[in-house]
């Protein structure tokens, strides 16, 4: 049998979704940390929206709670980064480097040196370590592949990334069934109703 909770946590998702109440439904999904909706997560990274899609990734898990989440966050950092220097904007690069890589030294010391050598270069593409840099939609699409491995291999996504089996008795009662009548099992008294609705 099912968690009634996450059932009906997913319920109110499928909900949300039919009634296009989109922003909502991924709010539920972060806030709750159920259900990691990796196409809505896609769709941020290969649009560009880096903060959106860190901040939706902060519901399920923390930079540095394994690994597989730090490289996760590093990626998304490191693109965005990389996508600023191109715009030609070193300034705002320069504030990146400063205030979002920081954290990355203790695994890395050297990490905000080597990074501020590509502020110097014209083409960050001249770089041996980014020669085969290609244009902004390529370059996303390669590390959203890479992050979606680390995904599916971090423990901190275990069971949320696919929508779960709704115990059929649960989903038929309240689709179908006379909701007022339900029994509440166990949420408020065993064999109580609700309240009448009219």
């Amino acid at each position: 049998m099912s968690d009634p909770r996450s059932d009906i946590l997913y319920l109110i998702l499928q909900f949300l979704d039919n009634e296009n109440l989109k922003e909502t439904a991924r709010t539920l999904e972060r806030e709750s940390g159920f259900y990691f909706n990796m196409r809505f997560f896609e769709d941020l990274m290969l649009n560009g929206a880096f903060d959106e899609a860190e901040e939706y990734l902060y519901g399920f898990t923390d930079m540095h709670e394994n690994m597989y989440s730090t490289k996760i966050v590093f990626e998304i950092r490191k693109q965005k980064f990389l996508e600023t220097l191109d715009e030609g904007e070193r300034t705002k690069a320069l504030r990146l480097l400063m205030n979002e890589f920081k954290e990355f030294e203790v695994y890395n010391e050297s990490l905000c040196k080597e990074a501020s050598v590509l502020l110097t270069m014209d083409d960050f593409r001249n770089h041996e370590s980014l020669a085969d840099y290609g244009d902004i939609e390529d370059a996303r699409r390669l590390v959203m592949n890479d992050i979606r491995r680390c995904i599916e291999l971090n423990p901190a996504f275990q069971g949320k990334l696919q929508f779960q089996n709704i115990d059929a008795n649960l989903h038929h009662l309240i689709m179908f069934g006379d909701i007022r009548r339900a029994p509440l099992n166990g949420m408020g008294g065993a064999g109580g109703h609700f309240p009448k609705i009219n």
